[in-house]
């Protein structure tokens, strides 16, 4: 175990220049932070306050130039809880019907994804219903070919900013493996070292859906679509008059396989959900030995870092504690810019309560202290809790809470969402 100084506040250059000198080696590049988003609890609150819905449903897909998107751009905040699905839900309350619609839709989605991976863990990383069929070329050729505008311009964004809308991400992904025949995964990864959204959850269901492992109907991505999107941009490049994305890419026909059965019911739907209320299983598999113990900090993890995590705010007499777990890290090698974005955010909050940082394995730096902590749907926080038995384990602030019904499909599972199957 190590323990860190704290990051700056309120300097962007100062956090780099932190994240390079304690945290360097474990990333894949020189630490920066990005000049589109800022890390912390004051950050997505000003985000939200000044996200106007009018014109969502119509502008959300438009690409370039910059100007005309209408996407949030509250995804990062979103994915580190800084701002959960049922906050962003009611902010966008009075809004025109159209656009409260469409972007509720796609929070939706956010809780699809998270409720599958939840649910299948580790198997939600390999494909769900088809294989993609075998490279048609490529070979070791890049496939985000910075030489094309469209390329240039989404990459560009990926790498210097850590986020993209969603209609390039939709065009990074089919150029990657439907036109050029690459792993998916590998792409997936990609994404997800320099996504300051980037969650297991969306990136590897985006990624399923659009080369067809999920579907078995692949995303073709043409010039058609960066017209469309992205008007003038063409002209720009360098290739226009020998655009390689001219045309349809050819058919792909993933074969198709036997989906897991947990698509089609989950066996239990409350562990996938987490406890309902403040509880601590691990305390009752001990048995009673009196009185329940009580917590002296609470345990952060990257998936829940805002003022209103259940469990920061239960105990706001606590020191809260966050590990940059060594190990995990040195195995993602996530870009400098990911971890910029996560130091800044809990720079900010330190400026509020007390924060302790540590660097090293989270079973080792917070065996033996009394945890309270916030349930975290996804797989690696069950192997650490399990090792570390928090001794109070608040719920996870779900927008729908997951059901044991099909989940094949997101129509699938919000019907029975809505009807509200156990």
């Amino acid at each position: 175990m190590v323990d860190l100084p704290l990051p700056p506040a309120d300097d962007p250059a100062g956090t780099a220049a932190w994240v390079q000198e304690h945290l360097g080696d474990l990333i894949r590049d020189r630490a920066a932070p990005s000049p589109a988003f800022r890390g912390g609890q004051r950050a997505a609150d000003a985000a939200l306050d000044a996200f106007d819905v009018a014109g969502y449903a119509r502008r959300r897909s438009e690409v370039w130039p910059p100007e005309r998107r209408g996407a949030s751009r509250l995804s990062p905040y979103i994915r580190h809880g800084l701002i959960d699905l049922p906050r962003a839900w009611d902010a966008v309350a009075g809004g025109p019907s159209r656009d409260v619609g469409r972007f509720r839709d796609e929070l939706l989605w956010q809780e699809y994804a998270r409720h599958l991976y939840a649910r299948l863990g580790a198997r939600f990383g390999r494909a769900l219903r088809a294989e993609p069929p075998a490279s048609r070329g490529g070979g070791a050729a890049e496939p985000w070919d910075r030489g094309m505008a469209c390329m240039d311009l989404t990459v560009g964004e990926l790498e210097r900013d850590g986020w993209l809308v969603n209609q390039t991400r939709m065009w990074l992904a089919s150029q990657w493996s439907v036109r050029h025949g690459r792993d998916w995964r590998e792409g997936e990864r990609r994404f997800f070292a320099h996504l300051l959204d980037g969650s297991r959850a969306a990136n590897l269901l985006g990624w399923q859906w659009t080369v067809g492992t999920a579907t078995g109907r692949p995303y073709g991505f043409s010039r058609w679509q960066v017209r469309k999107r992205a008007p003038g941009l063409c002209a720009t490049c360098a290739l226009a008059e020998r655009c390689p994305i001219e045309g349809w890419p050819p058919d792909a026909h993933p074969r198709r396989i036997a989906a897991p059965a947990a698509l089609r019911s989950d066996p239990d739907p409350g562990a996938t959900a987490g406890p309902s209320r403040p509880s601590s299983n691990w305390a009752k598999a001990r048995g009673p030995i009196g009185p329940p113990a009580q917590p002296e900090a609470v345990w952060l993890t990257a998936e829940s870092l805002g003022d209103a995590d259940p469990a920061l705010a239960a105990h706001p007499g606590l020191p809260a504690v966050f590990v940059f777990d060594a190990p995990m890290l040195a195995r993602m090698r996530l870009s400098g810019t990911r971890l910029v974005f996560l130091a800044e955010t809990l720079a900010d909050l330190a400026s509020r309560r007390p924060v302790r940082l540590t660097r090293g394995d989270p079973r080792e730096d917070l065996a033996g202290v009394r945890l309270a902590v916030t349930h975290a749907p996804v797989p690696g926080f069950r192997r650490r809790a399990a090792a570390l038995a928090p001794v109070l384990v608040h719920p996870w602030p779900w927008l729908r809470i997951p059901h044991g019904g099909p989940a094949g499909s997101y129509s699938a599972w919000i019907r029975a969402a809505r009807r509200g199957e156990g």
